[in-house]
């Protein structure tokens, strides 16, 4: 055999390799960069979308603290009514509590006006009796609960209450001219009002007798002279 002569192991690499693969060209960098990239955004554009999201803000905003200032007017004008409620229940139970002792008031007044002791032992009672009505009177005083005073005043239905109507030439029409049961308040609020009798103002006799005796002045002039 001939030096030239090849062995199959190598005509079979010559045939493989007789055509050398040529691998397909690589895409070029620079246009994968720009295909991915985004668009450029334009400045004003961008300005102008931040200013609408910065508005939109500033109304919610606005409509947020408009709705907490009206949740906090109504939380305080609730507060407010709740606390004058208590305060109107708490005085009207203060009242309720001090018109029920009046009567007992009235009893001692009562007993006052007739009791007469003589005797020492009467007087002793008597005297004990007596500084039990003060001692009940001054807790009226410190409760704030005052008198009425009634007799010469015009006749009020807000303080008095009517019993009797009668003529008096002491007093005018409408007015008080006697007090047939003590009337009492409290910081301005009536605790009972005061029975009372109201004057009619001069009766008509008095009122006749005038005119008579304008016209016998003249009469009795004529006669003199």
């Amino acid at each position: 055999m001939s030096g030239d002569a090849s062995t199959p192991e190598q005509d079979q690499t010559v045939e493989s390799g007789a055509v050398p693969a040529t691998p397909e060209s690589a895409p070029d960098a620079s246009e994968v960069t720009s295909e991915q990239a985004p668009a450029a955004v334009d400045p004003a554009d961008r300005m102008q979308q931040l200013e609408q999201e910065l508005s939109a803000l500033k109304q919610e905003h606005e409509t947020l603290n408009s709705q907490y200032m009206r949740i906090a007017a109504d939380f305080d004008n609730f507060r407010k009514r709740q606390s004058r409620d208590q305060d109107d229940m708490r005085q009207q139970l203060v009242c309720s509590t001090l018109t029920e002792i009046l009567p007992v008031v009235d009893n001692f007044e009562r007993a006052r006006q007739q009791l007469n002791p003589e005797g020492e032992e009467a007087q002793a009672l008597h005297r004990s009796y007596q500084g039990l009505y003060k001692q009940l009177v001054e807790v009226l005083k410190q409760q704030g609960v005052a008198r009425m005073e009634v007799v010469g005043q015009e006749f009020d239905p807000n303080l008095h209450e009517a019993v009797l109507r009668e003529e008096s030439s002491e007093f005018a029409e409408d007015v008080v001219c006697e007090e047939l049961q003590r009337g009492y308040h409290r910081d301005g609020r009536v605790l009972r009002h005061a029975m009372v009798k109201v004057s009619m103002g001069p009766g008509p006799s008095d009122s006749a007798s005038a005119p008579a005796e304008a016209v016998a002045a003249p009469d009795q002039t004529a006669e003199e002279a």
